[in-house]
């Protein structure tokens, strides 16, 4: 039983227009599923992804226009990677958004930050493709007080390893999916808010895996959500020692469920058990203006 990479990164944003606009503009994100967030109707879940929405590049979005800015510190998920094909789509980048082109665990990577102060990173993926275009999640960097905790649950209970060390910095791994650990006793708590970043899903195959690991969690102590039928995927939620929410989540049944793959983003998708309060959820929400 393997986690076989990152599913998605959830993020929070309070500007879901300009968001819209950033991630398919500018971003060159495909809008693959426009619902709403199962735990709080008045607000949209948006899910940029590629042009299938496959899981593995899929960066998603609360809108909770209330929020206040999201204040960096340690506790949380501080960057999202995105995955280029390599240094020739780095530079093609840098020159569409600006910034400066270093080296991060041995990586060439583009930090920068959307409108809202969101982190984000492209990280040269080490394709010989031509092809310019974000192709799924690179590394996610957590930034806690103590990394040992962390370190444990990671290569511990789920079945991470350590790939790499670079001062404060640790890189772990699992299947294709990427981790960055940072140390920084030094900081004060992060505050969640717009431009930062809720939670990190990990990808499993399918329910019966998903199971397993609610199974291991439980055996390592660690207290789960029980899981949680999203009708797109089914999630199992828990927190690593650090505070950081985590997420299991089964790579199907997949966003053409409701829709087809053609029109997938175009309407307001709603799970069924939603579906008879779609006239009220509709009412409550903001139109999105692209």
């Amino acid at each position: 039983m393997e986690l076989t990479g990152l599913h998605h990164v959830t993020a929070v944003t309070a500007r879901a227009s300009d968001n819209l606009r950033y991630y398919t503009e500018t971003l060159g994100l495909r809008l693959v599923k426009k619902t709403v967030n199962q735990d709080d109707v008045s607000a949209y879940h948006l899910f940029y992804a590629d042009a299938e929405g496959r899981p593995g590049t899929e960066v998603t979005f609360f809108d909770w226009a209330d929020s206040p800015p999201n204040r960096a510190g340690t506790r949380e998920i501080a960057r999202i990677g995105l995955r280029v094909a390599n240094a020739d789509a780095l530079r093609w980048w840098n020159e569409r958004i600006g910034g400066t082109i270093t080296e991060i665990a041995g990586r060439k990577t583009l930090a920068f930050t959307d409108p809202e102060g969101q982190r984000l990173a492209l990280v040269d993926g080490g394709d010989d493709s031509d092809a310019s275009a974000i192709q799924g999640l690179g590394p996610v960097t957590l930034v806690v007080e103590e990394a040992e905790p962390t370190a444990a649950i990671l290569t511990g209970v789920m079945g991470f390893r350590v790939a790499a060390r670079e001062g404060s910095l640790t890189v772990f791994k699992s299947g294709k999916g990427e981790v960055h650990v940072e140390e920084r006793p030094d900081l004060r708590a992060a505050r969640q808010g717009a431009g930062g970043v809720h939670h990190l899903a990990f990808r499993t195959p399918n329910a019966e895996e998903q199971l397993g690991w609610q199974s291991k969690l439980h055996k390592a102590g660690v207290a789960t959500s029980g899981v949680i039928d999203r009708y797109y995927f089914k999630s199992l939620y828990f927190r690593e020692p650090n505070g950081i929410l985590f997420e299991i989540a089964t790579d199907g049944p997949g966003f053409a469920i409701d829709e087809s793959a053609a029109t997938m983003g175009q309407r307001l998708s709603l799970p069924p058990f939603l579906e008879p309060r779609r006239a009220a959820i509709e009412a409550g929400l903001r139109p999105l203006a692209v």
